[in-house]
């Protein structure tokens, strides 16, 4: 029977926050099973530990030794008694006290962790063979169940990180693999973390860190981005030499209208001729004498 408190913890839960995931209603529920196991001991289980005590009593104070026991701050502690985990959860920080011969303890690191995805060769959605790294972020979130429901709790995370980076990415094509980093790590992040709550753990970040293309294929794109830049390049020419052309083309009208323009602008190239190069000679023509040899 599950207590009446606990139920009406629950529907509080649900009430203030409709729109809280089921599996953390589910969650809940494994907690409590699995931390309220004192009663289900039995008569013979609590004869043990009554002895157990006993023993403590008769060799203080040598035993008190054998019963307290530290952890840091960044550790948490199980306690099993007599295989079933001790109620009130994880321990620690600090000092707690355990029963000799009938009391057992396992550490749970609760800092974040951080490991290397290994490049996966990955098959895109336009048949295009990749090698994808990245690295993932997590951290324990709860130490009685990344104790109490998989084995090895780092070594899953691993593995599915794995697969899921395989999985996403077998969804994309390359162009979206390139540009959309972001998504695909947001993706990722979202598919460990729904996963991983069972076993008590937040994977709080994922990063996708380098994507290896084929040595034939990194020559085709650079072949093709350096063509796309040459006629990027001949484009911008072309509408350089156009706008030339007009801007000539206003000059050369308005130097029709005034002829006293074409002669100023005679003695203006003859200043700098002579300011640059001063040894070259010049021998300006009048315009009228030049005229007269066109009329014929």
């Amino acid at each position: 029977m599950v207590p009446c408190d606990f139920l009406m913890d629950l529907h509080c839960i649900i009430g203030t926050f409709p729109s809280v995931k089921r599996t953390q209603i589910v969650q809940r529920c494994k907690m409590y099973s699995l931390e309220n196991t004192d009663n289900e001991l039995g008569l013979c289980g609590w004869l043990l530990v009554l002895f157990s005590l006993l023993l403590v009593l008769v060799t203080l104070p040598l035993s008190i030794w054998m019963c307290i026991k530290i952890v840091k701050e960044y550790e948490r502690a199980i306690i099993f008694r007599l295989g079933r985990i001790l109620r009130g959860g994880a321990k620690g920080p600090g000092l707690f006290f355990i029963v000799p011969c009938t009391d057992s303890f396992i550490n749970v690191d609760m800092r974040t962790i951080t490991f290397d995805i290994p490049p996966q060769e990955v098959l895109t959605k336009d048949s295009v063979t990749v090698s994808v790294d990245g690295v993932v972020y997590y951290r324990v979130q709860n130490a009685t169940l990344a104790v109490a429901n998989i084995t090895n709790a780092d070594a899953a995370t691993r593995l599915l990180a794995q697969t899921t980076l395989r999985n996403v990415l077998g969804t994309k094509n390359l162009a979206e693999i390139l540009s959309d980093r972001e998504e695909i790590a947001h993706s990722m992040q979202s598919t460990l973390d729904d996963a991983t709550d069972d076993w008590g753990i937040k994977v709080e970040r994922v990063e996708i860190k380098d994507v290896k293309l084929p040595l034939q294929l990194q020559r085709a794109m650079a072949a093709e981005a350096e063509a796309s830049r040459e006629a990027r390049a001949k484009v911008i020419a072309a509408e350089g030499e156009m706008n030339a052309s007009r801007a000539l083309k206003e000059a050369s009208l308005v130097i029709a209208e005034s002829p006293s323009a074409l002669q100023l602008r005679y003695l203006q190239t003859l200043n700098t001729i002579a300011a640059e190069k001063n040894s070259t000679i010049i021998f300006p023509l009048p315009l009228d004498m030049m005229q007269a040899f066109i009329k014929q």
